[in-house]
């Protein structure tokens, strides 16, 4: 049975949300910026979110009511949301290419965005979430820019769709619909076959996963991606990686596009609050 989740707390009058434009791999590319706290303060992290969809769908509507209690919420981060390529206008890897892009292109402007550049995160939800592994997989193959942290939520990162929580909800004829989704999303991503086992298409394939930054991952009691997430948080710690894997209480998931509200009415804000004061506390050199 899945459990209440509670009310959102009311929104502070001190949440600035901002258009932009960033550099993707091949043009400009549509962006948000949200902050909370005082405007004129030049924030020490830099979060960059990409969006779910499952590839081929999505936008930046998706994930702002979740994006804007994130910063709410942690007033000392600013988030920059971006789009990406979807597989429906290019395929694997136009939308990677951009997530990457979008980092580098972060770090060149830290002025338009309220940062210092001192610590830069990134994350995502779902597609996102992939898009999010995978860059930090290309920053450390080509040199940066250096991530201080990835928050995975809810990834996806098999495209064999073979792992038990998958399998399982294919008996469920209520969950179907979401298994199916997935199946169609990496068709469309992923149309040719032989990029299924990349290692910047499937993170979870990836036998090169040492000198990645900490990760947080976070599945979901009832959620088909469970298993893949977990999977992968194991790997990243035999390999090294401080890594921070929770199982979040149940939610309704039989809509595919449901990651969005369960991420921001489960426990997620939390946890992502917990493990940015995690990262800020290991840099603080011990006092004399």
């Amino acid at each position: 049975m899945n459990q209440p989740v509670e009310a959102l707390p009311v929104l502070s009058d001190q949440l600035k949300i901002r258009s932009l434009e960033v550099q993707g791999a091949e043009g400009p590319l549509a962006a948000r910026l949200y902050t909370s706290g005082d405007a004129g303060a030049k924030r020490d992290t830099l979060l960059v979110f990409f969006h779910a969809g499952g590839f081929v769908g999505g936008d930046l509507e998706d994930a702002d009511l979740f994006l804007r209690h994130l910063a709410d919420d942690s007033r000392h981060v600013a988030v920059l949301a971006s789009a990406y390529t979807l597989a429906t206008d290019k395929p694997f890897p136009a939308a990677v290419e951009d997530a990457h892009a979008v980092l580098v292109w972060a770090k060149k402007h830290k002025a338009k965005l309220g940062w210092n550049g001192k610590r830069l995160l990134v994350s995502g939800i779902e597609a996102g979430a992939n898009l999010a592994a995978v860059c930090a997989l290309m920053s450390r193959d080509r040199g940066g820019p250096g991530l201080a942290g990835q928050i995975l939520i809810m990834p996806m990162l098999d495209p064999g769709l073979t792992t038990c929580s998958m399998r399982e909800i294919q008996a469920e004829p209520e969950l179907l619909e979401v298994a199916d989704k997935c199946a169609e999303a990496y068709r469309g991503y992923l149309p040719n076959a032989a990029d299924r086992t990349h290692p910047y298409a499937s993170p979870l394939q990836s036998s090169r996963l040492k000198h990645l930054p900490p990760a947080l991952i976070l599945s979901t009691e009832d959620d088909p991606l469970r298993d893949e997430a977990e999977q992968y948080g194991a790997k990243l710690m035999s390999c090294g990686v401080t890594t921070t894997v929770r199982r979040m209480q149940p939610a309704p998931l039989k809509d595919a596009e449901a990651r969005n509200e369960c991420a921001c009415r489960c426990q997620a804000l939390g946890e992502i609050a917990s493990f940015i004061a995690g990262l800020e506390r290991s840099e603080t050199p011990p006092a004399a």
